[in-house]
């Protein structure tokens, strides 16, 4: 008697796939695909969240090596703008043998260039400053201020502040009224301005004016620091000022600075452009746009790392899953289920696994860098393209993480899933 040889498992497999040939398998609707693919997520809980766990480190490393620097850049970006370095002198030259005088219009004229942002003008009045009319010609602490017509947006344009009292307002531009540079007033023997008592005043050119405002050192105008200041229509008034502006202070955007600076001295005095000379951009712009090209390429790589690390867990859990779920598998198999639902199974499984990981660390790098930010008093910024590129870079992750496992469950056959549970 003859005993039937046992099948090979290649004969085990070309059985399963005839059985398969002749059984129409049913389509199953996208909601009972994507059930079936979490339910590993939902049955196994703490497994799920410490698989998730190893690319949410990834995703929140990634907004977090990329958000604090880029909120340090905004903070160190900031402070540059507020000195000034897009700011641009505009002046005769000095030593001519016949002074050049720029336009009364002129500041209008370097509005109308469509990069300038920003313009304003002081005029030399060329008037003598005295802090009491008591003190003799032997008193030399008028010496060497400058007596300066100035525009009330000026403060505004150069980027300077108050110390002490206020700059000019409206009304105050058309009175008798001075806002002295911090040197200025230290030549002066005025401190501060005092909120209750009489405001201090100082004779020029025989006339009274009275103080009413005391600047910080501006770094990028140091000229003003030295500078005794008055409204525009009061030197008119009072000084026989013609309006005729001597230093001109132009704002523009970065991109467009040197495109600006071209054409100041033909837009300012067309008659002899040569006459007029631009100052160049400030060492601080150079230093602000080596912020702006500086990328920590270093903790990017960081974040990848951190992100294949998360994969490769995603990938071994995702590969301990199926030889614990043999049974289930075959007898998924058994009832009719294709290989094509078994591998969209695992593959929404690993993808459901990488998701909740990259939201998960989504989160808590946008708190831990909001949090870091304020802590350190910069402006909180989210970079946009790392947190997109970090949820889609760990989806794709779990993708790749979940193409092995998914196609090694497909391909078990029924009876071999059943026999080695």
């Amino acid at each position: 008697m003859t005993v039937p040889a046992k099948p090979s498992r290649a004969a085990l497999r070309r059985s399963s796939r005839r059985s398969e040939d002749k059984i129409k398998p049913v389509r199953l609707a996208f909601l009972d695909l994507l059930g079936l693919g979490l339910l590993g997520l939902r049955t196994r809980k703490l497994r799920a969240a410490l698989s998730a766990l190893g690319i949410s480190i990834g995703v929140a490393t990634m907004v977090v090596v990329t958000g604090i620097p880029a909120s340090s850049q905004r903070a160190l970006t900031d402070e540059i703008t507020a000195l000034g370095s897009n700011m641009l002198r505009v002046q005769p030259f000095s030593g001519q043998p016949v002074p050049v005088e720029l336009p009364e219009e002129s500041v209008d004229m370097v509005r109308r260039i469509k990069p300038v942002t920003e313009a304003s003008a002081v005029a030399n009045t060329h008037a003598v400053v005295q802090r009491s009319d008591l003190i003799g010609d032997d008193d030399f602490s008028g010496t060497g201020l400058s007596m300066l017509a100035a525009r009330r947006d000026l403060l505004r344009v150069v980027g300077g502040k108050v110390f002490s009292g206020r700059f000019f307002s409206a009304a105050d531009e058309h009175f008798p009224t001075a806002v002295l540079g911090y040197r200025a007033a230290g030549r002066l023997g005025i401190g501060e301005i005092p909120e209750h008592d009489p405001a201090p005043q100082i004779q020029i050119n025989k006339s009274w004016f009275t103080v009413i405002g005391i600047l910080h050192g501006v770094p990028l105008s140091d000229d003003l620091d030295n500078a005794v200041l008055t409204g525009w229509p009061a030197a008119k008034k009072t000084l026989r000022f013609e309006g005729r502006p001597t230093v001109i202070y132009v704002k523009a955007g970065d991109a467009h600075l040197e495109d600006v600076r071209s054409v100041l001295p033909a837009t300012v005095f067309p008659e002899q452009p040569g006459q007029v000379q631009v100052s160049r951009p400030s060492d601080a712009l150079a230093a602000k746009r080596a912020t702006q090209n500086t990328f920590s390429s270093l903790f990017l790589g960081l974040a990848a790392v951190a992100l294949l690390v998360g994969g490769i867990g995603v990938a071994n859990t995702m590969v301990i899953s199926v030889l614990e779920r043999r049974r289930d598998i075959g007898l998924r198999r058994a009832l009719g289920a294709t290989r094509g639902q078994i591998r969209v199974q695992f593959l929404t499984e690993s993808m459901g696994l990488s998701l909740l990981g990259a939201l998960a660390g989504t989160l808590f790098g946008v708190l831990a860098d909001i949090g870091y930010a304020a802590y350190q008093g910069w402006p909180a910024v989210i970079p946009l393209t790392s947190v997109t590129v970090g949820c889609l870079g760990a989806v794709l992750v779990g993708m790749a993480a979940g193409v092995y496992p998914s196609v090694r469950a497909a391909r078990l056959p029924p009876t071999e899933a059943l026999a080695a549970a």
